[in-house]
């Protein structure tokens, strides 16, 4: 047998199970009244986060805890309008990716406000606790 098909198949195979060994993605998307419950991941599975968002009323999501060190950020915010997006001013939402980098408890918090304001409260919150294993 020629040198690269014996160390190619090795290679292959590893690269098969790792595959398989991922442990998807979990995708939440709450809406205005959600109620947050603990978020449970396995160690290697990303997690999608979605929240209602208008950012031409001035408000804006902050991450203000991200779950740290239990959950990597996998890139910025994305907001996108999922109605039409010739609407002007019309709400969307905004998205987070995350994967769960490492067993442990820890808390993801985001807080909906006009960032520049400091003295007007957020409009709302969204604060859960994650548990990686």
């Amino acid at each position: 047998m020629p040198v690269f098909p014996r160390l190619a198949l090795p290679g292959l195979v590893l690269a098969l199970s790792a595959c398989a060994q991922q442990a998807g993605t979990l995708t939440l998307s709450p809406g205005e009244q959600a109620r947050c419950r603990t978020i449970d991941l396995k160690v290697g599975q990303e997690l999608v986060l979605s929240l209602p968002s208008n950012p031409s009323t001035g408000y804006r999501w902050q991450v203000l805890d991200a779950a740290s060190p239990q959950l990597s950020s996998l890139g910025p915010e994305v907001y996108r309008n999922p109605d039409d997006d010739s609407l002007i001013g019309a709400a969307g939402l905004s998205t987070w990716r995350f994967r769960a980098s490492q067993p442990g408890q820890a808390r993801l918090h985001l807080e909906y406000l006009q960032p520049w304001d400091s003295s007007t409260p957020a409009a709302r919150r969204y604060d859960c606790p994650v548990r990686v294993r």
